[in-house]
């Protein structure tokens, strides 16, 4: 059997994996707070653990790895939401627009990820469907001295867990220094962080022994990766950003009210996206959705052939010229396997992913194969990667039958765009951006010439002779 070894964050160093119960390789990942589309930045952990999933099921049989990923619907982005509904004059109850909203974005989230090639985990459990197995876990801490309530709340003791800060290699004070706690008088600590706070008449809550209230975010991931998965399970995933403090405080909770259990055996983070070099902000206008570039007529595997061009633990830059040559090497794959019937996946792409996700590598052995026109194995690889449906086709894609002459008049009114915004005429660059949009041009900026290189991307319905009328 393939021997995987993945990187695990908390001893800092790659380990193989030997799973609890081979015939139940057990996973769980933190999933979206469903309150609005998920951006370019939620997407990379879905395609990097589903890319995981996927290598699981082949080494150890669909039938024998349990995938669990959450919907966080309690939450105070999704209240706020609802209660911008009801002032606005909706007459549902502030429990109804909540579970409205959170229905109609787990939709989005599906639509959204489904197009990135990514298979439903094995379970996807809702916050709100375990708070009973919460207020339970609770109940265990505080009667483990563990936790504390105080003024209607109750708040974990870190202090009481001496290993706390060793997944992101801190101590307790030097995170106090370092970070912006709130400090709330009821707490003992600075850092004892909430396990259920109390909840108004305008907001949503659950009997409880400490009154109505609300969980904490961090306890809900605890309660359901327990119920779900037990008190041992073999890894535990997510964005780098969640490592301290949503990973550290499930460790703490669920080491402390289950000591018998070892809760994840290997941790695994993936780094940040970044948008041609720079964080992505709204501030930046380089904020956008999954949506958003699907909307504009990037197909899902082109998306996450980019994501997978990258490590996992690298981070990972979305560029106008990465999405470019991402539908180019796929435009070649489908050119390549047209007619061919899979066979198995090659062992070096096997390797590669066994080999902590090494996704680059597997690309590498892609491209070796498609060269040496062996189909089958081609075929075979691309879908175990999730990049090759039975719809895909080098016209799917995208850019579909382009003649040489609409491709020039493209790159002449990219090469126009990039010039008018190195002169600093943004004012026609932005004209010259509509009218594009308007025939069916995208044009992006890149990082080409100090960040004023642009590119342009046929998006949907093209007509050439309307498309010089508007723009030359």
């Amino acid at each position: 059997m393939t021997t995987i070894r993945l990187h695990d964050s908390r001893s800092r160093r790659k380990v193989e994996l030997a799973p609890l119960d081979p015939a139940n390789v057990r996973m769980y990942v933190c999933g979206p707070t469903v309150y609005d589309r998920a951006h370019l930045g939620n997407a990379r952990p879905v395609v990097v653990f589903d890319t995981l999933f996927r290598l699981l099921r082949h080494v150890y049989g669909a039938d024998h790895v349990t995938y669990v990923r959450n919907f966080t619907d309690v939450d105070d982005k999704i209240n706020a939401a609802a209660q911008a509904l009801k002032a606005a004059g909706d007459p549902r109850s502030l429990e109804a627009l909540i579970a409205a909203r959170s229905d109609e974005t787990i939709g989005w989230y599906h639509e959204d990820m489904d197009a990135l090639g990514a298979l439903r985990p094995t379970q996807e459990p809702r916050a709100t469907a375990f708070i009973a197995p919460m207020i339970a876990m609770i109940e265990r801490l505080i009667a483990r001295g563990h936790a504390y309530v105080a003024e209607g709340h109750v708040l974990f003791d870190v202090r009481s867990y001496p290993a706390y800060g060793a997944l992101s290699g801190r101590s307790i004070d030097d995170m106090i220094a370092g970070a912006r706690v709130e400090v709330a008088p009821y707490k003992r600590d600075p850092m004892d962080f909430v396990l259920w706070k109390p909840s108004g008449a305008d907001l949503p809550g659950w009997d409880s022994p400490w009154g109505r209230g609300r969980p904490g975010w961090h306890i809900e991931c605890s309660a359901m990766s327990h119920e779900l998965l037990g008190a041992s399970f073999d890894i535990h995933g997510g964005g780098i950003d969640l490592q301290f403090p949503h990973h550290e405080n499930e460790i703490a909770q669920s080491c402390c009210a289950y000591p018998e259990g070892g809760f994840a055996r290997i941790w695994m983070h993936n780094e940040m996206l970044l948008v041609e070099g720079r964080k992505m902000s709204k501030s930046l206008g380089n904020f956008f959705t999954v949506r958003d570039l699907l909307d504009r007529g990037v197909p899902g595997e082109v998306i996450r052939f980019a994501f997978l061009s990258t490590h996992y633990s690298k981070p990972m830059d979305w560029t106008a010229e990465k999405a470019a040559q991402a539908r180019t090497s796929l435009i070649e794959f489908a050119e390549a396997t047209t007619g061919a019937e899979a066979g198995d996946p090659h062992p070096d792409v096997i390797a590669a992913l066994a080999d902590d996700l090494n996704t680059p590598g597997a690309i590498k052995v892609l491209h070796d194969l498609r060269k040496a026109d062996a189909k089958s194995d081609l075929l075979a690889s691309l879908r175990l990667l999730g990049l090759m449906n039975v719809k895909t086709s080098a016209d799917s894609l995208g850019w579909g039958p382009r003649t040489r002459e609409e491709h020039d008049f493209a790159l002449l009114i990219a090469r126009r765009y990039a010039d008018l915004r190195a002169g600093k005429d943004y004012a026609a660059a932005d004209d010259l951006r509509d009218r594009a949009a308007s025939v069916g041009l995208h044009l992006v900026v890149t990082k080409a010439m100090g960040g004023q290189g642009a590119t342009a991307e046929f998006a949907g319905p093209f007509d050439l002779a309307a498309a010089r009328e508007a723009l030359e």
